[in-house]
């Protein structure tokens, strides 16, 4: 194993909240990102639908679940295999395609979480690239999906990319912040950009559009 790896894993296994992660039962650490996200954002309330695209390994989805109760309703989607959780209805697929919106039954969702990422090539303007073009697509989801008064969660990774997405993000939502929770390792350039009441057509023509009820 190469030095580098040995001190990651080092790391990693003392990492505080990686410990209170297996302690309380969540699958990753990146469940207290999202948790300080609501305490500081009040981003769940009961009975709320909420959307997990790259949801795995479902942590925020653990968190959304708890959040909203038995009333709710949580979607988690991605390429990769997901083990079932309590509470969340499971998709294995692309976020873009059809199947998600048809899951909603017709609903709209409160609050949409992407922690969507492409595979890395390791050449930096290529992955950036690609993440900024996942992220957009999680946009022009929400421009479905999204209910008026929703909020929509992303993560991103500062860099050349970043900019486009965050400049489509005030154009798309009346309110949008940057965040930067103390779970969040230091020298990641990860951020969280939490964007509330996404600005849509009149709810007519989005229904005739989406084919979702107003």
């Amino acid at each position: 194993m190469a030095k580098s790896s040995k001190e990651w894993l080092r790391r990693h296994v003392s990492d505080p909240y990686v410990q209170k992660a297996k302690a309380q039962g969540y699958r990753s650490r990146a469940a207290f990102k999202l948790i300080e996200l609501d305490q500081r954002e009040k981003l769940f309330r009961p009975g709320a639908v909420v959307v997990d695209l790259g949801a795995a390994p479902g942590s925020w989805s653990q968190v959304a679940a708890q959040k909203i109760g038995k009333g709710g309703k949580v979607i988690a989607v991605d390429l990769l295999d997901i083990a079932p959780m309590s509470g969340v209805t499971v998709l294995k697929g692309d976020f873009r395609e059809a199947k998600l919106l048809e899951a909603l039954e017709g609903r709209f969702a409160d609050v949409v979480l992407s922690d969507v990422l492409p595979n890395l090539s390791g050449i930096p303007n290529v992955d950036q690239a690609r993440a900024a073009e996942l992220s957009l697509a999680a946009l022009d989801f929400c421009q479905k999906a999204l209910q008026p008064k929703g909020v929509f969660v992303l993560k991103a990774f500062h860099g050349e990319a970043f900019d486009e997405v965050l400049q489509r993000m005030k154009r798309d939502f009346g309110k949008v912040d940057v965040r930067k929770p103390e779970a969040s390792r230091g020298e990641s350039r990860e951020t969280y950009v939490v964007a509330r009441n996404p600005r849509k057509m009149d709810p007519l023509q989005w229904s005739r559009k989406t084919g979702v009820s107003p």
